[in-house]
């Protein structure tokens, strides 16, 4: 069974059309094809089933008889697809209705054999029109690759799990400190289902306002705010069919963890400003370096969501956790990294000696930064060596003593900018483990660093 067929229930089909013996047809033809279709005979009947839902295609008689089709098609077709119903002879109108936004058109009497694939492919291609606009919107224009790297027993187990969930439609969490690749095991995951060729979206829950996430998330409707004069989708629409990864799920504020939960009960949702319940075809994959467990018992945390997301959880292992593992990833940094100057380079004994010597807070991630800062440092040079590491002595490490300099007696707002400021350069601007020490959550954690100006010195990571 192709992809398109396995996932027909989902894509619901209206059809427009007077002749209630012909409409009749149509749908019984879509639905034995394995759509859910529904039949109607006038415009005002279309109206009342466009606003309770949404079709994923409409086929669509141009006369109505309480309507104009090629007036209606303008609008409707920045909407959804259609596809035209038109009489034999009538190929000038069909050429109109193309030009209006129509997909396609079939001249009656139609052929019931030739349907099927024309909506196969009508749906095929608004949904590519609709990846393409997503990614040309985000900036990307390929999957990311897949970087999971190492061959320890901690990574053979984890390998062994992804293989188990993959092909499961289950939710996952995904529970790490930071650094340690949660997005690239989400991103597995999505790569070994049966449905890999499609989108796989990330959600920064820390980076959005908390404004503008509900929006982001579900989209809004034209009007929805002052400004907005088009509808938008929400990223759980660009994931259709594929995976939707929520990365730092504890960061979202009640309002919409309940809404989140309604999705994951029901598979529901609504874009901000409407009225008619959409359904969310996606797969959710969650992540989070936080304790949810004891955000749940501090009330930060719906506990009903989160015995809905931990059905199945995927703790990370440290990189600490893991250090037969730290050869091969420097190696694999050294080969694929980002510079138009690539130079084949190697890390001497006495590098990869101090590398699996270092505790890594900051997980892969520092790693990589480690070694990319290590391949500039090293200039001309083709054996990277201790000094070109620039890692902490162990008595920098984490867990030393702090101390802070002043020359006059400070504010404790200049006192927190320094702190913070040191604490950043101490953990390589690993957002998570420094809000730790704070006591603060991730989001105010990147307010003080943005009124202390320190995004600038510090690129955040998490």
């Amino acid at each position: 069974m192709s992809a398109m067929k396995s996932s027909r229930p989902d894509k619901f089909i209206l059809v427009i059309e007077d002749d209630a013996v012909l409409s009749g047809l149509i749908v019984d033809q879509l639905k034995r094809a394995g759509y859910r279709a529904k039949g109607v005979n006038t415009w005002s009947g279309a109206h009342q089933v466009l606003s309770n839902e949404e079709p994923h295609l409409i086929l669509m008689d141009i006369r109505l008889p309480d309507g104009d089709g090629m007036k209606l098609l303008p609008d409707l077709t920045t909407q959804y697809p259609v596809l035209v119903l038109t009489a034999h002879g009538s190929v000038r109108a069909a050429v109109q209705a193309i030009k209006a936004g129509a997909a396609e058109y079939l001249i009656k009497p139609i052929d019931l054999d030739e349907l099927d694939p024309m909506v196969e492919r009508t749906l095929a291609t608004a949904a590519l029109r609709r990846d393409h606009q997503f990614w040309k919107n985000q900036g990307k224009k390929a999957k990311r690759v897949n970087t999971m790297v190492g061959n320890s027993p901690a990574m053979s187990k984890l390998q062994e799990t992804i293989g188990l969930v993959a092909p499961s439609e289950m939710t996952v969490l995904i529970m790490g400190e930071s650094g340690t690749g949660k997005e690239l095991v989400a991103q597995a995951i999505h790569e070994e289902r049966r449905l890999a060729d499609q989108n796989f979206v990330t959600v920064d829950c820390c980076s959005l306002h908390e404004q503008l996430f509900e929006s982001e998330l579900f989209g809004h409707e034209k009007g929805a705010f002052t400004g907005t004069h088009q509808r938008k989708l929400g990223l759980i629409e660009a994931a259709e069919g594929g995976t939707l990864f929520l990365d730092e799920i504890g960061e979202i504020d009640p309002v919409i963890q309940a809404k989140l939960l309604r999705v994951l009960d029901t598979g529901q949702f609504r874009r901000v400003g409407g009225t008619k319940d959409l359904r969310a075809t996606v797969r959710i994959i969650v992540a989070t370096n936080r304790d949810l467990g004891e955000m749940v018992d501090d009330e930060r945390f719906r506990n009903d969501l989160y015995y809905r997301l931990s059905a199945f959880v995927i703790r990370m292992p440290p990189l600490r956790e893991r250090l037969s593992d730290v050869p091969v990833l420097a190696e694999h940094f050294l080969r694929t990294h980002r510079y138009s100057n690539r130079k084949t380079k190697k890390a001497s004994q006495a590098a990869i000696q101090q590398l699996v010597s270092y505790s890594w807070p900051g997980n892969i991630r520092e790693l990589r930064n480690v070694v990319e800062r290590a391949i500039i440092l090293s200039g001309e040079n083709r054996l990277i060596e201790p000094l070109h590491l620039g890692l902490a002595p162990p008595s920098e490490e984490p867990g030393a003593f702090t101390t802070l300099q002043f020359e006059t007696d400070p504010t404790l707002e200049t006192i927190t900018g320094v702190y913070l400021d040191q604490l950043l350069r101490k953990y390589n601007g690993h957002r998570a483990t420094v809000a730790k020490i704070m006591g603060i959550s991730e989001r105010n954690l990147y307010r003080l660093i943005q009124r202390h100006h320190l995004n600038e010195h510090h690129p955040v990571q998490h």
